[in-house]
């Protein structure tokens, strides 16, 4: 057997001055959405434009909310509703963990829809450009994981030589997937995103990045779970799959149609 590695265990909290503390997940939230921020004022002045640097601005406000209420409520409904309907309370209480991405998604795309809508700019264009640089907040948001010693993956084989051993995750050695979920719906969807962004035809296709983007992050997360810990509270669901495996699948169909509908239909039309 190898030696295993031992968690850096890195304090969640990165400055508290007070009763004020700034932690890690928040300062993750916080830098994905400034650097995206910034990122997208330049996409929707590329050709084909599709908004303008002030309308950008405006839409920050509404995706921040869209981030922490879609993810919020997502982790309610989809993770654990029974918890939450016996004591509503516990919704509000977002200090104590429990975000979806997969709701946050829902959320930003009510806010997309909705902004959109009201600016009387295309919907899918600016959908696409969000998805440039969407896969940024999702590498951060899975380091901050990695920082809190949460979400450790499943025990690991006796010759992985980065097995780790995560405080709360008992004496077994385990994937750090954490990291595994960083370098695929980060790191790597990114790099997919910004070489595909830097064609004028596919940037034309309103609906194709965004369906990329679709495709590209319910297979990284169906890849990822594979080496994850399901949520103790769920287990293995509908054919030993994950609750984020599942929620993955429509996810996955959906980008496939706008994919295909893309192609069929050149149009700067939302």
């Amino acid at each position: 057997m190898l030696p295993v590695l031992m968690f850096p265990e890195i304090d969640p909290v990165l400055v508290q001055v007070g009763p004020l503390a700034i932690r890690w997940y928040a300062l993750a939230y916080i830098s994905a959405l400034v650097i995206g921020w910034r990122l997208l004022r330049r996409f929707v002045q590329r050709a084909p434009v599709v908004a303008t640097p002030l309308q950008v601005d405006d839409f920050l406000t509404w995706a921040t909310l869209g981030v922490v209420l879609g993810g919020r409520l997502g982790y309610v409904l989809f993770y654990q509703p029974d918890r939450f309907l016996a004591d509503p309370r516990q919704i509000f209480a977002v200090w104590q963990g429990g975000m979806s991405f997969h709701g946050g998604m829902l959320g930003v795309a009510i806010a997309i829809v909705w902004f959109c809508r009201r600016q009387r700019i295309p919907v899918l264009g600016f959908a696409d450009r969000i998805a440039i640089v969407a896969p940024i907040g999702l590498g951060l948001g899975r380091i901050a994981n990695f920082i809190n010693g949460e979400l450790w993956g499943r025990p690991a084989p006796d010759w992985l030589p980065w097995a780790m051993v995560f405080p709360t995750g008992g004496p077994l050695a385990r994937h750090p997937s954490q990291l595994y979920q960083a370098l695929m719906e980060g790191l790597l969807l990114v790099w997919v995103m910004l070489v595909l962004a830097r064609s004028e035809r596919v940037r034309a296709r309103f609906g194709c990045l965004t369906g990329v983007f679709l495709i590209g992050y319910a297979v990284a997360r169906g890849v990822g779970e594979m080496f994850r810990q399901p949520d103790p509270f769920l287990g293995y669901l509908f054919a030993g799959a994950t609750m984020g495996q599942l929620l993955s699948v429509p996810m996955f169909l959906a980008g496939l149609g706008l994919v295909f509908w893309s192609g069929r239909r050149r149009s700067h039309i939302a």
